[in-house]
């Protein structure tokens, strides 16, 4: 199963300037939680907004440079690529950014989104709409905005109709 992790607000914002645009502790718990044992699918600008590699995870890095090497990563050309090196973990995740999860789309078959209850209008990249007729949400969990989390929010499962 080839699952889709993203946080969007509620234009499917998803940052800006190759940042985030909220602070969410609980959701940076739930992602960890989540990915943690399995191959994660990237760009290479989402791969460089880490400080370093993400702990007890496969990183894939998609980049159309075929010079580009990182240690720590492999390096691939394609999604199709990616997902078959991945294809021996049970699930493997799609993190980012906006045009990985373009490229991604037609090949996943579950969505984990976290919707954050509001609108960036200084956002520069985006969550691909999905058509919702082709999906269906299997769950929903609310969190409000509390003295850590400046909006609430709402952890969305999607799976493939």
């Amino acid at each position: 199963m080839i699952t889709m992790i993203a946080a969007a607000g509620e234009n499917n914002e998803l940052g800006k300037d190759n940042g985030l645009l909220w602070h969410l502790p609980d959701d940076f718990k739930r992602f960890k939680q989540l990915t943690t044992g399995h191959h994660i699918i990237m760009g290479r600008k989402t791969f460089e907004s880490f400080p370093r590699p993400l702990p007890n995870r496969t990183h894939l890095i998609i980049t159309r440079n075929k010079d580009y090497k990182k240690e720590g990563a492999v390096v691939v050309h394609s999604m199709e690529e990616a997902l078959k090196i991945s294809e021996k973990d049970d699930q493997p995740f799609i993190i980012g950014g906006g045009e990985i999860y373009k490229m991604g789309l037609p090949f996943t078959d579950k969505i984990e989104l976290t919707r954050v209850h509001g609108t960036f209008p200084d956002a520069d990249t985006f969550f691909p709409s999905f058509p919702e007729k082709e999906w269906l949400l299997i769950s929903e969990v609310e969190h409000e905005k509390d003295e850590r989390h400046k909006f609430s929010f709402s952890y969305q499962t999607w799976v493939r109709k």
